[in-house]
């Protein structure tokens, strides 16, 4: 019993030394080294800037250049036919990746990285605009704001998103700049601050063009161009928002790694063949590719190339005969999207580098600056100048990029000469009303795979006219994204709060700023 007792006191004594030894540190010891439970901000936005540019040129692919008939389906149309359901996103993805932009806020404020503030306003500022633009009114004040125990946030009206846009890109331009910190991990602009500062203001601009037919834009608007040193904007090609992908991941472009299935589906839309066609534009030569059966090459003439028109039935389009002949119709009589946004497996001249996803462009803020003297919304320049800026640009910025795929043959043709701004359909003159005609349609142009950009805008002038096709399942073009079922499903009663006021939760119903004329 002796020998028992003092077994049962070693034992005891062991036991107790192994958890007092094991208490010591218990932290320490459990924390994991290869799953950080603070990241700095140089890790974290190359992540949201990939993340949101992702999903934005998908967006573009998949349905801003339909919607707007920049391209067309030849088969899968429902796209095409307005077939929409909820969209998961951007809702999800930008969602989550509103969490990192906190993160690198918090963190950036409490170590005084006053440059990485403003980079993450300007890039929330981005993404809630296109979120918003495409769905109405949104979680905003309470979203991403678990940790406080919301889990389900309430809708705020798009007014209230768009002034929380518009202040966010006012303080980010002044806090950009303000601290002389070097900053990692910008995969868009390398670190420069002045180029953020100008997309900043550039947004600016473009929110209150888009929020014109609510509020009167004019004093906010002429600030910014005033102030050319308090409020810089994109002045030329090299300030485009633009970011260069590279021929291996992270950063490989969305459509380089595309089956070449799914990349044949789209295909140049009669309206954009229409338009290119009738302006002797030289953009039909970028945009598009020769038909096969026209074997052309990589360039052609312009009778070479052949669109299908938008909103057919999955055997109508497949079948579509450009010239009327039953027996020259299906794919090859229909021209494929343009070499520069080709994939690897469509052709041995694809380019890893030479597409880059636009976020915002030179072309656009002339484009936005040439309507807003036009409509008297600022006093400073000439509408005509920035008009003419907004078409040269685009016509430089392809050519360009051309020229870096090694594309030269495409780019030889790029540059159209005198003639096409001496034309009646481009020059600058006529009525108010037919110069903004002409402004519209060149923007409408030179947004071509750029976001849903040409889509919001296109809801708010109506220009150019375009019309749902045949086998179309409403009689107009969409308004607006569905809410996503999950949403429905879990945030219900904010969810139906908010559709009643908003209206139906269909994408003919118009948004805040999407007012009916």
């Amino acid at each position: 019993m002796k020998i028992l007792s003092k077994i049962t006191c070693m034992l005891t004594a062991s036991v107790l030394l192994f958890s007092t030894g094991c208490d010591q540190d218990f932290e320490e010891v459990n924390r994991n080294p290869n799953n950080p439970e603070v990241v700095s901000p140089a890790l974290l936005l190359p992540h949201i800037i990939r993340v949101a540019s992702n999903e934005i040129v998908g967006k573009s692919w998949g349905l801003g250049n339909v919607v707007v008939q920049y391209s067309a389906k030849i088969q899968f149309t429902n796209e095409d036919r307005y077939n929409w359901g909820p969209q998961g996103n951007p809702y999800s993805v930008f969602y989550n990746a509103m969490r990192d932009v906190n993160n690198v806020i918090t963190l950036s404020e409490a170590s005084g990285q006053t440059n990485y503030v403003g980079v993450a306003l300007v890039l929330k500022s981005m993404m809630y605009a296109f979120m918003t633009d495409a769905y109405g009114d949104l979680p905003y004040t309470e979203a991403t704001r678990a940790k406080e125990e919301i889990n389900y946030p309430k809708f705020d009206r798009q007014e209230v998103i768009y002034q929380g846009i518009l202040s966010d890109l006012a303080r980010a331009n002044q806090l950009l700049g303000s601290s002389s910190g070097a900053m990692d991990g910008d995969i868009l602009f390398g670190g420069n601050v002045s180029k953020w500062r100008k997309l900043a203001n550039s947004l600016r601009l473009r929110a209150l063009m888009r929020l014109s037919k609510r509020i009167d834009p004019s004093s906010a608007m002429q600030a910014i161009v005033n102030d050319p040193s308090g409020s810089p904007i994109i002045a030329s090609n090299d300030d485009n928002a633009a970011l260069q992908h590279l021929p291996d991941v992270p950063n490989q472009h969305y459509l380089f790694t595309t089956r070449s299935g799914s990349f044949d589906e789209y295909r140049l839309s009669t309206t954009m063949e229409r338009v290119l066609k009738d302006y002797n534009d030289p953009r039909l030569f970028v945009y598009a590719q020769p038909t096969t059966d026209s074997g052309a090459g990589l360039v052609g003439e312009p009778e070479d190339y052949a669109g299908v028109p938008n909103g057919l039935a999955d055997e109508d389009a497949y079948g579509y005969s450009p010239t009327g002949d039953p027996n020259k119709g299906g794919s090859n009589f229909i021209s494929n999207v343009g070499m520069l946004f080709s994939c690897l497996q469509c052709s041995p001249f694809a380019s890893p580098t030479g597409f880059q996803t636009m976020l915002m462009s030179y072309s656009e803020v002339q484009f936005i600056l040439a309507e807003a003297r036009e409509r008297g919304y600022i006093t400073t320049g000439d509408a005509e100048t920035y008009y003419l800026n907004g078409i040269r640009a685009s016509f430089d910025y392809y050519e360009a990029r051309l020229r870096v795929a090694n594309l030269t043959p495409i780019a030889d043709v790029t540059q159209p000469g005198p003639a096409y701004y001496q034309q009646a359909e481009v020059a600058y003159s006529g009525s108010q009303q037919e110069k903004l005609v002409k402004i519209g349609t060149q923007k409408w142009l030179s947004l071509f795979f750029q976001g849903m950009e040409g889509w919001y805008d296109w809801r708010r002038t109506g220009i150019p006219a375009i019309s749902p096709g045949p086998a179309a399942f409403f009689d107009t073009v969409p308004r607006r994204f569905m809410y996503p079922t999950g949403v429905q499903a879990l945030n219900r009663d904010n969810y139906q709060e908010a559709v009643g006021r908003q209206g139906a939760d269909v994408i003919t119903t118009r948004v805040w700023w999407d007012a009916a004329e």
